[in-house]
């Protein structure tokens, strides 16, 4: 008598390998035409690392990755656009912290842990923390005295609500225990007005946007938002390593396919990216712009999301922060 046990195990094996094979064969010849590379709108920093990025895939893959903006608010129309495409490794995704930050503040139509396949985290930016000269600090250990000695009286300058400034600030005065007055610009650039005219006296701004003011005396650094010291701002300490261990807040952005698109094929794009990100004319032009380039694994991508997700969504909890 046949072992019916036997006959399943048999066929579901052969679906298996078939299964396989299939996916191995489609990865082998991966890609036959040309690629989209799809983010937010034109003009922004994304736009700036996705065009980067793309034609230094386009080199490697020998097929051209062509950029998609897609506007809308908030990106939703990039985002959901990779969601809901084919995963078969023809649409990708190039998005800021922004694309695991913003469901943390409003209903998003994704779900950045399912809907899409994490390739690698492509680069970073590490904000500083800088105040007006009229602040009697120069270190943070000091600001953070003057703060508590004097509560209420420092303004903090922020964007719009959930800007990576905003977060930062607020990531700030909850590991500090400080109380800084918010004071709300239409963005950042006003934000860095508000600043420089003594109307608020502390902002977490980009590297890159206040490197004439400081330069000039206009303000003063007393420290880099990252973990890490960075290579934008060699002779800057870190805030974690200046009385307030751990802290971190970076914007990043990240490469992403559509959820399920074959592990061959996901990796084969992780090797190029990483190759890509390597290139010291491609780390010079990032640098040049305020932003180090970095290429991790698709795992590590993972957990720094979750972490990320983690830490800021109390803050963002505490603080109540909601955007449209």
């Amino acid at each position: 008598m046949k072992n019916p046990i036997f006959r399943l195990d048999f066929h579901f094996t052969f679906y298996i390998v078939s299964l396989l094979s299939a996916t191995t064969a489609v990865a082998a010849g991966y890609p036959e035409k040309p690629i989209r590379l799809v983010t937010v709108e034109a003009g922004g920093s994304s736009d700036f690392v996705t065009r980067v990025i793309a034609l230094g895939l386009t080199e490697q893959l020998g097929k051209q990755v062509v950029v998609d903006n897609r506007g809308g608010a908030s990106g939703l129309i990039a985002k959901e656009t990779v969601a809901r495409a084919l995963p078969d490794g023809y649409t990708l995704l190039l998005d800021s912290t922004a694309l695991w930050i913003l469901p943390l503040m409003r209903a998003v139509p994704y779900n950045v842990l399912n809907d899409y396949a994490p390739i690698s985290l492509t680069d970073k930016s590490p904000g500083i923390l800088v105040v007006h000269p009229s602040v009697p600090a120069t270190t943070v250990k000091e600001l953070i005295a003057l703060a508590k000695a004097k509560p209420g009286q420092y303004n903090y300058a922020t964007g719009l609500p959930g800007s990576s400034n905003h977060l930062a600030a607020e990531l700030f005065m909850a590991m500090t225990n400080v109380n800084f007055v918010q004071i709300n610009y239409k963005g950042a650039g006003p934000a860095l007005v508000g600043l420089l005219s003594g109307e608020a006296q502390v902002m977490f701004p980009s590297s890159g946007s206040v490197a004439s003011q400081l330069k000039s005396g206009r303000l003063k650094a007393l420290a880099v938002t990252s973990l890490q010291q960075s290579a934008l701002t060699p002779d800057l300490p870190t805030i974690a390593a200046s009385g307030v261990p751990g802290y971190k807040s970076e914007s990043a952005h990240a490469l992403f396919a559509p959820a399920n698109t074959p592990k061959a094929i996901i990796d084969r794009l992780h090797r190029e990216v990483v190759v890509v990100l390597a290139r010291p004319e491609v780390q010079e032009r990032l640098l040049n712009a305020g932003i180090e380039s970095v290429g991790s694994s698709p795992s590590e991508l993972t957990q720094s999301i979750k972490s990320e997700m983690a830490q800021i969504g109390k803050i963002i909890k505490a603080a109540k922060i909601k955007v449209d």
